[in-house]
């Protein structure tokens, strides 16, 4: 068995790790600017590579130590080390293999304190009082039956969001009409077309206006 395992051509395994790592590198940084799904792994917009696991410990103010940055440099540093020592031809392969190991250990390490340190106390959730709904002017992507619910897309913090909608006084919407939200309860905008609030506006529609104050 150990005999198998030393005639590996390691330094096709350890330049393979190295190039997936440092690829996943690659696509970790352009995961800031894009949001990418590749299978388990979410490459998200604050550039963050997390899998499930990982995602929820963030979520909730922690990170797992195992996620996809911690595990992108162990495979860099276990493929680079790897392969130096390996090419070299000077250590034998498991002598080669263990320092592989703790290299990308602590490679894996200083990711993690990086992230967990620096990184991951300047996030902060958004609460609800730092996105008011009341005001939100959006246009309308699903039309609003009369008494019924639609949806209209709106950007807000420089994110694209969509939220359900009913009309204020239970009139139909069309579908790409612009519309502002007058009220949000439970989850749901009541909305009015913003060229019709306009016009009620000039003409001094005082419960109009209290309700966007």
């Amino acid at each position: 068995m150990n005999t198998a395992i030393a005639h590996l051509d390691w330094d096709a395994i350890y330049l393979t790790c190295f190039g997936v790592g440092f690829v996943l590198s690659l696509l970790a940084l352009a995961g800031g600017f894009l949001h990418l799904h590749v299978g388990h792994w979410h490459f998200g917009g604050h550039g963050h590579l997390l899998s499930k696991a990982g995602a929820q410990g963030h979520a909730s103010g922690q990170m797992a130590p195992v996620n996809g940055f911690t595990l992108v440099a162990f495979l860099c540093w276990f493929g680079g080390t790897g392969y130096l020592l390996a090419h070299g031809g000077v250590f034998a392969w498991a002598l080669v293999l263990g320092l592989s190991v703790l290299s990308g250990l602590a490679g894996a390490g200083l990711v993690f304190w990086f992230l967990a340190r620096v990184l991951l106390p300047r996030e902060r959730t958004l609460e609800p009082a730092d996105t008011p709904m009341v005001g939100v002017l959006g246009r309308v992507s699903a039309s609003v039956p009369r008494n019924g619910v639609g949806e209209m897309l709106y950007t807000q913090n420089g994110a694209r969001r969509s939220m359900p909608i009913c009309s204020e006084d239970g009139a139909p919407i069309d579908r790409n009409a612009e519309v502002v939200v007058l009220r949000y309860q439970r989850g749901i905008g009541y909305v009015r077309r913003w060229d019709e609030l306009q016009h009620s506006l000039m003409g001094d529609d005082a419960p109009l206006a209290q309700n966007l104050d």
